[in-house]
């Protein structure tokens, strides 16, 4: 969702798709993406694709967004036809998607029923912002079939939230994880952000103990990065901010993991920690397997059977071309063969469970020893046939993926 989509192609108005595309919908989990585009106030290092009133101005209301998002998911319904299967997942992300009544997120997830139907055990999150939720909140959400919460805590440090803009207050975190495990969440999930400017080890480590102490299933933890075009960018540029460099960022993977794993998250993917396989976030996990999902919402990205396509950025075009009976698609692309199986191995390796070594080419084969002998790989996934990676190999993901890929 980031500021600088591709190019593409101009997809037709109906949002039609090949043949061969729809031809591969049975062989792939079926996951349903939800962009709700709506912010109270804009993080300084945000470049994701989100609107504040105030940037809105007279556009498309927020209080219209559940009808609008709806049609799109009555379209995709029409455009992917009867060998559609039921939906695996569905994940409401933004911006901030607590900021709709938990009425429209629930009239979100019968549209998604009435148009696929939900699979039995179907996993359904939305992301929150601590600020933007309350007990009584959960508990609608908790009732309308919503099965997972991710918070947006970022760090437990205010000098920290204040130099990424973040609006909430440390202190709240207990409080809104304590509310959804009573409302019957069956799995909640903390976000972290490291290397902010002005963090320090000290700070890090505050921000992982407090994130261990809420007894998640799941943490995220990403190291910033500073995105042209943002507040953050600006400042760091004229000196205000002073960017973490490569090494600092490398202890504080280390840190997360070291903290994490000792509290029983391990990681299932370079950047996410997990306490089973039964808390790994299953939506995330279809984007990392080259599954297939419809992205609903301004500028939502979509992907079936080798064509990706993206929405319209703002709003009120997105919600124009709705209303007129038209796809809000911008663009899109045929992913090539070659370009599906690069795609597979820099995905593939991201994950605990490892790359099946018959994804690689006899080039990629032939660095195989030696990534394990360098520590990169571990030995024992490639006795079972997998290139699984060490820590040091998930510090060094890229290098990892130019050797298995020699030809790019």
């Amino acid at each position: 969702m980031s500021a600088k989509p591709p190019e593409g192609q101009s997809p037709p108005a109906d949002g039609t798709l090949p043949a061969a595309a729809l031809a591969e919908l049975p062989r792939h989990a079926f996951g349903i993406y939800i962009h709700v585009p709506y912010c109270a106030t804009r993080c300084g290092y945000c470049d994701f694709n989100t609107y504040t009133a105030a940037e809105l101005g007279g556009g498309a209301s927020a209080a219209t967004f559940a009808t609008t998002a709806s049609a799109e998911i009555r379209l995709a319904a029409r455009v992917l036809g009867p060998g559609a299967p039921a939906v695996d997942t569905v994940f409401f992300g933004g911006g901030t998607p607590t900021l709709l009544p938990p009425a429209d997120l629930a009239a979100l997830v019968c549209a998604v029923d009435d148009a696929f139907g939900l699979r039995p055990g179907a996993e359904v999150t939305t992301e929150a912002n601590p600020e933007s939720v309350d007990a009584a909140a959960l508990e609608q959400l908790r009732a309308a079939g919503l099965t997972r919460v991710s918070f947006g805590m970022q760090s437990a440090r205010p000098h920290v939230l204040a130099a990424l803009d973040r609006q909430h207050t440390p202190g709240r975190l207990p409080d809104v994880v304590d509310w959804a495990r009573k409302a019957g969440f069956e799995q909640v999930s903390v976000d972290l952000i490291y290397g902010a400017p002005g963090e320090s080890e000290r700070d890090w480590a505050a921000s992982l103990d407090a994130a261990v102490d809420l007894a998640p299933d799941h943490v995220s933890a990403y190291a910033l990065t500073v995105e042209e075009g943002t507040k953050l960018a600006r400042r760091v540029r004229r000196g205000e901010l002073l960017e973490t460099d490569d090494d600092q960022l490398a202890d504080r993977y280390i840190q997360a993991d070291e903290t994490l794993q000792a509290a029983g998250l391990a990681a299932y993917e370079v950047s996410n920690w997990a306490s089973g396989p039964e808390a790994w976030c299953r939506h995330n996990m279809g984007y990392w397997r080259g599954a297939t999902w419809w992205g609903i919402g301004p500028g939502a990205h979509s992907h079936v059977g080798g064509v990706r396509w993206w929405n319209v950025r703002h709003p009120t075009e997105y919600t124009q071309r709705l209303r007129a009976g038209q796809s809000p698609a911008q663009a899109r692309e045929t992913v090539s063969p070659a370009d599906r199986h690069v795609e597979r191995v820099m995905l593939g390796v991201r994950l605990a469970e490892g790359l099946p070594v018959v994804e690689l080419t006899p080039g990629g084969l032939a660095a195989v020893d030696d990534l394990v002998a360098s520590g990169l790989a571990d030995p024992a996934g490639l006795a079972a046939g997998r290139i699984s990676l060490t820590r040091q190999g998930r510090l060094l993901t890229d290098t990892v993926v130019r050797a298995l890929l020699p030809d790019l």
